[in-house]
């Protein structure tokens, strides 16, 4: 089972459906805006964008993953992106933005930053601090047919730590995490970003622009 760097299974990933996400993204955009998604993984998310009408460059850094993408791709670590041209919109899905590596985040917020367009927009997922009050083990649920349980909730500090086990067809695979609550203006203040509006009444996602941007 080939597994990427942060710990990912390929297998569960490819079996993983759409859960909304490429609606909520389309819903913020004009239509045909083109699109830099950072951390595609395998296109779940990539591929309804692109029936959608949207150009998208999609950005992982695993190969094994972007061998199932279906759109213009480009294997790199997020924080190094440099492609030379702005984007519509550039996507942060997957919680990512919530890294409990704070240079991490920097750099992925820099790359973004650096992608935007004039009148661009950052399209971000993440988990917003009423998540982290409420979390808690055996939470989850069926995506498609994936089964998702969340156990082993630990949390100290600003800092959350859990592994997600995944269930299908007879099998089971497991992927520890730790993720940081953040103060969203203060992230986005630094990375010379500034908050646009929510796009879900959960407040999970948010658009961002940059400073003085249109």
């Amino acid at each position: 089972m080939e597994v990427t760097a942060d710990g990912c299974p390929v297998e569960v990933y490819l079996l993983l459906p759409a859960a909304g996400e490429p609606e909520i993204v389309h819903g913020a955009l004009a239509p045909g805006a083109s699109i830099l998604e950072l951390g595609c993984g395998a296109g779940r998310v990539t591929h309804p964008l692109v029936a959608l009408g949207h150009p998208v460059v999609a950005v992982d850094d695993s190969a094994a993953m972007l061998a199932h993408v279906r759109a213009s791709t480009v294997c790199a670590r997020i924080g190094e992106l440099d492609l030379g041209r702005t984007f519509n919109a550039v996507l942060l899905g997957s919680h990512l933005i919530n890294t409990a590596v704070d240079g991490d985040r920097s750099a992925m917020l820099a790359a973004a930053r650096r992608h935007l367009g004039p009148s661009g927009r950052l399209i971000v997922e993440w988990h917003p601090p009423s998540w982290f009050d409420s979390v808690g083990s055996g939470q989850g649920g069926a995506f498609g047919e994936v089964g998702v349980v969340l156990s082993d909730v630990v949390r100290e500090g600003d800092l959350l730590s859990a592994t997600v086990r995944y269930s299908a067809r007879g099998r089971s695979w497991s992927q520890e995490f730790t993720c940081r609550c953040l103060e969203l203006e203060t992230v986005l203040t630094s990375a010379d970003l500034v908050f646009d509006r929510w796009l879900t009444a959960d407040r999970t996602w948010f658009t961002a622009r940059a400073r003085g941007g249109g």
